[in-house]
């Protein structure tokens, strides 16, 4: 089993890999290694296989921790269509491969809140129904046995949450703490920004969460308004940056660049 993500220092910059063969992600995670990630962000979903076998071979051959997801989509940017149960077991077989941790989402067990909230609005965080936060408590049990499982592995679990709306810094924390009590490892929750009063608000979000929340904690905001977050939230204590090395069709254009925000934040440590 590679070592915690949980543990490495903040923020840990991780290189994002998306390729459909084990040649072209072994070498796409030494490009990372050399432009200055800490961790990879390895897409399950974009691998033509993704057996136990073919995905140790991943791991046996990366000097970095890997951080494996299944956003059930192709590596040509298409719905994979992976039923959710299959989708879990993918995971599971990337823990048993030796992976550092899986990202579990927070509509796992649910995919019907993928794309909204469903359950009743009795927080400050479901006001403007949000997509990928579940609180039916069937549905949370599922996943708390899951967590309890990937532990008993030996891996962690990064527990993520998309919510697709703008949230005030309050909202944010209130999630961020309703999630901890799954007991996953890292909290990452990327909330949404229009406007400059909103992005602004993600830097109070921020430094809110440090104080507030014991669990590590990635937050930034995506949106027209928000790439900026994705720098300074991790400068403000933000437990991960997620990053390109080598944009392509395939690449989220707004993610970091890699060897640009190694330089950036070395520079900041120096500083201070």
């Amino acid at each position: 089993m590679q070592n915690k993500l949980s543990a490495l220092p903040a923020p840990a910059l991780a290189g994002v890999v998306k390729e459909k063969t084990v040649r072209g992600a072994n070498a796409a995670i030494r490009n990372c290694r050399l432009d200055g990630a800490d961790m990879i962000d390895l897409h399950l979903s974009c691998l033509e296989n993704t057996d136990v076998e073919t995905i140790a071979r991943i791991v046996k051959a990366s000097a970095l921790p890997i951080l494996a997801l299944h956003y059930n989509d192709t590596y040509d940017r298409q719905p994979a269509g992976v039923p959710e149960e299959a989708r879990v077991a993918c995971l599971l077989r990337a823990v048993k491969a030796g992976v550092a941790g899986i990202d579990m989402q927070g509509y796992t067990f649910d995919p019907q809140s993928k794309d909204g909230f469903r359950g009743e609005d009795q927080y400050s965080f479901t006001k403007d129904a949000p997509k990928e936060v579940v609180t039916d408590g069937a549905v949370i049990a599922k996943q708390c046995e899951l967590i309890e499982k990937v532990h008993a592995l030996g891996a962690e679990v990064l527990l993520s949450c998309h919510p697709g709306v703008a949230m005030r810094a309050e909202q944010v924390v209130e999630l961020a703490l309703f999630l901890e009590r799954r007991k996953p490892d890292i909290i990452k929750i990327v909330t949404t920004a229009k406007t400059e009063e909103e992005l602004t608000e993600s830097f109070a979000a921020m430094t809110a969460l440090k104080k507030a929340v014991r669990t590590p904690v990635a937050y930034h905001v995506s949106g027209k308004a928000g790439r900026l977050s994705r720098i300074v939230n991790p400068l403000l204590g933000g437990q991960i940056a997620f990053c390109v090395d080598r944009y392509d069709e395939r690449s989220t254009m707004e993610q970091l660049d890699l060897h640009s925000a190694r330089v950036t934040v070395d520079a900041v440590r120096r500083m201070i």
